[in-house]
């Protein structure tokens, strides 16, 4: 048997004890570095101390979907082709909201793992996820959200609440993923799987800010579970899929940019259309609200005064062509807009007021994502690093997307 595989020109080694990857969804440095200070991290702490410890730069769009695929094929989107939660399908003019892994080009790591005899799980807070995460996969597959309906055919499990010996947990709570860590730990426990990617939800992140007290008890949870998972024997690796960042304006209220009302009063109405690609079934989440929006122009003679009008907008960071946002974002060109807008870091884009419920994010300030400003993310290893590989994260960009490498290949005295 092949003791490694290759995917997108990298090489993984086979793993010889068990490898944990967590995506802690929405985790912005601060948010650790302000969780030590505090004194709630102590495991993170040492892996800053007896393991690795950077921060790493996630893909654009700084949102769940393109980074979570990039994360499992350790690539950017311009090679796996997944570049948004939500997107215009051009040929139909339909907005569509990706749950499958139809757009997908290439394989996953975890399914090449898997096919190589590797004893692979994937468990995700939402399911809008699962299907991308599971394609291919020859092992478990569920999310948070639907463990009470798995089943052996699709999931590769059944009886998940019994595995993790508690009730489903609520869609709007940091326990959504307290229970994707709580199923790996028991999987691992029970030897059904050898490496196992878990990505949490950004719930709480989005509702609260660094060193306040609910993110503390959050990152406690989180920090606790990763102690277990390394206490079974297990090499642990942490990333964020993106950043996450205060939206709001000097009175408190979201600062938010309504671009497709705002282009149909310079160049008409119906004149353009945006769609915000971070859209999902979670608006208490964000109110499909984030710092990058792609648009479609009517008639492509609008293009360029469309490029320079919204340049001019107050609250704007980037705007780029199709060919443009290609080309510096690492995005597919031919699923690529007419035009990428990108804000600043305490702006939000959205598409019309009246299409976006702003009462569904009301009981807290506005915190958010999808810019520049939300690409740092942590990149942390339970165990010490190999001399050629301190060398890589300390003269190369580290990406979230390095995780897997750097954990399958990487590690020292793998036992």
């Amino acid at each position: 048997m092949n003791d490694s595989i290759t995917l997108h020109q990298r090489q993984y080694a086979l793993p010889t004890q068990p490898v944990v990857v967590v995506c802690i969804d929405g985790c912005d440095p601060q948010y650790l570095t302000q969780g030590i200070a505090d004194g709630v991290c102590p495991t993170i702490a040492r892996f800053h101390t007896q393991g690795f410890a950077s921060t790493a730069d996630c893909v654009m769009p700084s949102f769940t979907n393109p980074n979570n695929v990039s994360i499992v094929t350790g690539a950017a989107p311009e090679v796996h082709g997944i570049a948004g939660n939500y997107y215009l399908d051009r040929d139909t003019g339909k907005e569509i909201m990706m749950t499958d892994a139809s757009l997908l080009r290439g394989e996953t790591l975890l399914a090449l793992l898997s096919h190589a005899g590797v004893a692979v799980a994937a468990v995700t807070a939402k399911d809008k996820l699962r299907k991308v995460l599971g394609h291919n996969l020859k092992g478990i597959c569920f999310s948070s959200e639907k463990a009470a309906t798995c089943s052996l055919e699709e999931h590769g499990i059944e009886d998940v609440l019994s595995l993790v010996g508690r009730g489903l947990p609520d869609m709007y709570s940091g326990d959504l993923s307290l229970f994707v860590l709580d199923a790996g730990l028991a999987l691992l426990k029970q030897k059904r799987a050898q490496v196992l990617y878990l990505s949490l939800s950004d719930y709480v992140q989005h509702k609260y800010a660094p060193g306040t007290e609910a993110s503390n008890i959050f990152l406690k949870a989180i920090d606790d579970r990763l102690q277990a998972f390394i206490n079974e024997g297990a090499i642990v690796g942490c990333v964020a899929d993106h950043g996450m960042s205060d939206k709001n304006n000097s009175n408190g209220m979201p600062d938010v940019i309504f671009l497709q009302d705002k282009l149909e009063q310079r160049f008409g109405v119906s004149s353009a259309r945006v769609i915000c690609p971070i859209t999902d079934p979670f608006v208490r989440h964000h109110g499909a609200l984030g710092s990058f929006v792609r648009v479609y122009a009517k008639d492509s003679a609008n293009i360029e005064a469309m490029i320079d009008y919204i340049s001019g907008l107050s609250g704007i960071a980037d705007v780029l062509s199709r060919s443009q946002a290609a080309a510096k974002l690492g995005l597919p060109e031919d699923r690529e807009a007419d035009i990428v807008v990108v804000s600043s870091e305490s702006c939000v884009l959205g598409s019309c007021a009246s299409e976006h419920d702003l009462s569904s994010i009301g009981d807290r300030p506005l915190r958010s994502h999808g810019g520049y400003s939300e690409q740092s993310v942590p990149f942390l290893l339970s165990h010490p690093l190999k001399e050629t590989y301190l060398q890589r994260a300390s003269t190369n960009r580290l990406r979230n997307f390095d995780i897997f490498d750097f954990a399958l290949n990487g590690i020292q005295h793998q036992q």
